[in-house]
């Protein structure tokens, strides 16, 4: 089963006060990579955090975010109003230029020594934080999970008419493959045939023969075509499975690059060269899908 590397989860709940909600998103990326954003006050949580997240997502940009609203529980920070108002006092003692407005911006005023500090929680706190998080982490991974599939549902049909596709020109491939020898055998005889008569030599079968087996196994691309066919199997086979199967089908669409690469070099025929055109950009636009894959 094919899943997408592209998914957004949402949870929220809101206990003893306080109002969590966590937003996860995910992008493409070869690798996995977390990006955790927590309160500094729940930093505590991050290793298992991170520990979920990498038990359910292989493959990945991950972009983990909690956002905490404290109702009457102080969770953040707590804030001391008589430190803030010696400020607003010492503030209220300057002189202020004629015509020159002054306002007092509380944000500012918060980060000021003393004013705000953050809350350390006890053990107990912490735990009953951790349960919160973990269970919050569930639920939105499972949200992830839900639509990277339905994406991968998708994904996967994509990639199931592209190979078709690679298949119908690989069949024209093979159709034409015979006639390439047996034109290049009327044309050579026809050739000779004309040089003959104007320069009054002859040329035995056996040499012509030769010249045109010489040609056959120079162009010869039916170990490619069979390649070519066997990595579509593969390519196949391996979406089926119940695991991480992107990489495993980057490294097909590279051989199966190859294979079309090689019997462009090896027949010297234009329908063939279309067919390979074609294929290759069928091959490129696979490969393009297969990037999303996790």
């Amino acid at each position: 089963m094919i899943l997408s590397m592209t998914g957004y989860g949402f949870a929220q709940q809101a206990e003893d006060g306080v109002s969590y909600a966590l937003e996860i998103r995910t992008v493409n990326n070869r690798y996995l990579k977390l990006s955790l954003k927590l309160p500094d006050v729940l930093q505590f949580a991050e290793t298992a955090i991170e520990k979920l997240v990498r038990s359910r997502i292989a493959r990945g940009t991950v972009e983990y975010t909690l956002r905490v609203r404290s109702g009457e529980e102080p969770l953040l920070c707590a804030i001391h109003p008589q430190r803030l108002q010696q400020y607003l006092d010492q503030l209220a003692k300057v002189q202020v230029p004629g015509g020159v407005q002054a306002t007092v911006d509380l944000a500012v005023l918060s980060s000021l020594p003393g004013v705000c500090e953050e809350v350390t929680l006890d053990d107990d706190g912490r735990s009953r934080r951790q349960v919160i998080l973990e269970r919050l982490t569930h639920s939105a991974l499972e949200a992830v999970t839900a639509m990277r599939r339905e994406e991968g549902a998708a994904l996967r049909r994509d990639l199931e008419s592209l190979c078709q596709s690679i298949r119908a020109r690989i069949q024209q491939v093979a159709d034409r493959a015979p006639s390439v020898v047996e034109e290049y055998h009327d044309r050579l005889r026809a050739r000779v045939a004309t040089l003959m008569k104007a320069g009054g030599f002859e040329l035995d079968a056996e040499g012509l023969m030769r010249e045109v087996a010489i040609y056959a196994e120079r162009c010869d691309i039916s170990e490619e075509l069979s390649r070519l066919t066997s990595h579509l199997d593969q390519f196949s086979e391996t979406c089926e499975r119940n695991e991480q199967v992107g990489r495993t089908l980057d490294f097909l669409t590279q051989e199966l690059l190859r294979e079309a690469n090689t019997i462009a070099s090896k027949s010297n025929d234009a329908a063939i060269a279309r067919c390979v055109v074609e294929i290759k950009g069928l091959i490129d636009r696979l490969r393009e899908q297969v990037q999303n894959v996790e």
